[in-house]
């Protein structure tokens, strides 16, 4: 049996143990260590599983990742993501589907602290919802919005899967962190601008809101002060490199923890439930990591990733035609994998092909996570529309995907926005560099 044939049987079993239910971790390490095992022995196999735990764990880079969940669970356990909410509700609910583009921009806000798009969309999900029921919103467009929205915490730093990316390309996390910045607000922005659109077209898809008087509207600032001043600190500091994002990390689960408890927002209780839940996430993630590791080895074995490559790359087309067949292969496999899933099992074979066509690992993240977004919102997985749908349980499951439709469409203009001005994404680091 030939080395390919082995590594496409050990895809089948993986996706039989993913859809088993089994944890896509423990799904890719039992394939990995099989695999090996198979094709060199038991004591390679027993040899490699011993590396990734240990690299993993002992990786400072990837120490970043329970700093800045602990960062996000803190905010989110102190109630202090929603003041963001009502700052964009005040300043935007009055215009038609006020509430709703109030939504996306405290989306956007909650995402500048959190690395999870899931948490940014239940935060802002368990706010907006019952604000924008209470004024007769569409049901499509109220969950539709706040499931897009909550993807932006994929792309805005922090972002997991940027870190992700970061250490399996061995990218500068920090660049990808700078990168992210300007097309995660374009996407708020595109966003907002769709939602006003629609809201024009047929004003009963999102009443107004009520009008603040303006010195209540800059009274919001100083509500949601201390979590702008902390978004600000952390960005600007890894921005102008006054510490490395994990370093960032700890200002940030610092800064957020001292700001709750100046606000007196922050029980020991509460305290304690953000760290159990942060370590609960961080232990899924490196769970995860080191599944991938262990796989990757056995991938490399079967020489799958760089036969897939050379493929792709002697099709007759330009490589930005490459590119745009493997950014629609991307929203094939959204349907059927989540985003960290897809990102773990696809970079490995498409990394390299990204390098030899030449196209810059930090452009190509950013692009690899715009995908990663749409997948939490394309059904039938569309992680998000399953958070929403949790919060908003009176709403079918089909009205929610029906409202994600509009912002699937600026998603996909979005993403050609970057692809053909490059610059959008690397504007920042090319000036920082």
């Amino acid at each position: 049996m030939s080395l390919v044939t082995v590594g496409l049987i050990g895809f089948v079993i993986l996706f039989a143990l993913l859809a088993l239910g089994l944890p896509i971790g423990v799904g890719m390490g039992v394939v990995g260590v099989g695999g090996m095992w198979y094709v060199v022995s038991g004591n390679a196999a027993y040899a490699k599983l011993a590396i990734p735990p240990f690299e993993t764990v002992a990786n400072y880079e990837l120490a970043v990742v329970p700093l800045f969940l602990l960062m996000a669970h803190v905010v989110f356990t102190s109630g202090m993501g929603k003041d963001l909410y009502s700052l964009a509700a005040k300043w935007l609910g009055h215009k038609p589907g006020g509430v709703a583009m109030a939504s996306v921009a405290g989306c956007a806000g909650f995402a500048a602290v959190s690395a999870s798009s899931m948490a940014t969309a239940a935060t802002m999900g368990l706010v907006a919802l019952p604000e924008m029921k209470r004024l007769k919103y569409d049901q499509a467009l109220a969950t539709g919005c706040v499931a897009a929205g909550g993807s932006i915490g994929i792309l805005i730093p922090p972002s997991a899967l940027l870190i992700i990316y970061g250490i399996l390309t061995e990218s500068s996390i920090g660049k990808l962190f700078i990168a992210g910045i300007v097309p995660g607000v374009l996407e708020a922005v595109f966003y907002i601008v769709t939602i006003y659109m629609l809201c024009t077209i047929k004003p009963s898809l999102g009443p107004r809101g009520e009008r603040y008087p303006f010195k209540e509207k800059i009274a919001a600032f100083g509500n949601c002060g201390e979590i702008i001043a902390l978004i600000i600190i952390v960005l600007t500091g890894i921005t102008i490199g006054w510490f490395t994002p994990t370093e960032a990390g700890a200002v940030g689960a610092f800064g957020a923890i001292v700001f709750s408890l100046l606000r007196r927002r922050l029980t020991w209780a509460k305290l304690q439930e953000a760290f159990f839940a942060a370590m609960k996430t961080t232990g899924m993630i490196y769970g995860i990591l080191i599944g991938a590791f262990i796989l990757n080895y056995f991938l490399a074995i079967t020489r799958i990733p760089f036969i897939v490559s050379e493929y792709v790359a002697a099709l007759p087309l330009r490589p930005l035609g490459v590119l745009g067949f493997v950014m629609l292969l991307y929203l094939g496999l959204g349907c059927i994998l989540d985003g960290a899933a897809m990102m773990i099992l696809t970079i490995p074979i498409f990394f390299p092909l990204a390098m030899e066509l030449g196209f810059d690992p930090i452009w190509f993240g950013i692009l690899i996570c715009r995908a990663m977004e749409i997948a939490m919102i394309t059904p039938p997985i569309g992680i998000n529309v399953y958070v929403i749908s949790g919060i908003a349980p009176d709403v079918p499951m089909h009205i929610i995907f029906r409202g994600i439709l509009p912002f699937l469409i600026a998603d996909i203009l979005h993403v050609l926005l970057i692809i053909f001005v490059p610059s959008v994404a690397m504007f920042l680091p090319n000036l920082l560099t």
